[in-house]
């Protein structure tokens, strides 16, 4: 399963239970699907570069937070269809990081190393 990384823009609250229902449910469908969520990362409130409109409102500021995770292709296109629905999501984008955890572990390696450099 390849591993990804979902950055995820949702609409801000005073309280906290909100974005902690999105997340709950988010790692849910991944995990439901035989996913492996791996980080959870809330980087907190900040003001948007600019005024957004998603689902009938305007919103100035947004939660930010990130997920990683590992789950199918498939169960990538049904996440998506539920972050589009959802009225408490902004923007998301998904990145995917490699196919396989050793992949990364060894991009990692040599950059520490620094032979991805070698060759300039």
């Amino acid at each position: 399963m390849p591993l990804y990384q979902m950055l995820c823009i949702s609409t801000h609250f005073r309280e906290y239970k909100h974005i902690k229902q999105l997340v709950d449910q988010t790692c849910r469908h991944i995990m439901n699907n035989g996913g492996v969520v791996r980080k959870i990362d809330s980087w907190g409130t900040f003001g948007l570069p600019q005024r957004m409109k998603r689902h009938a409102g305007y919103n100035t500021y947004g939660d930010y937070w990130t997920l990683h995770f590992d789950t199918s292709p498939r169960t990538l296109q049904s996440l998506n269809k539920i972050m589009r629905q959802d009225p408490l999501v902004i923007r998301w984008t998904v990145l995917r990081l490699g196919a396989k955890a050793e992949d990364l572990a060894s991009e990692g390696r040599n950059a520490i190393q620094g032979q991805e450099f070698d060759n300039v």
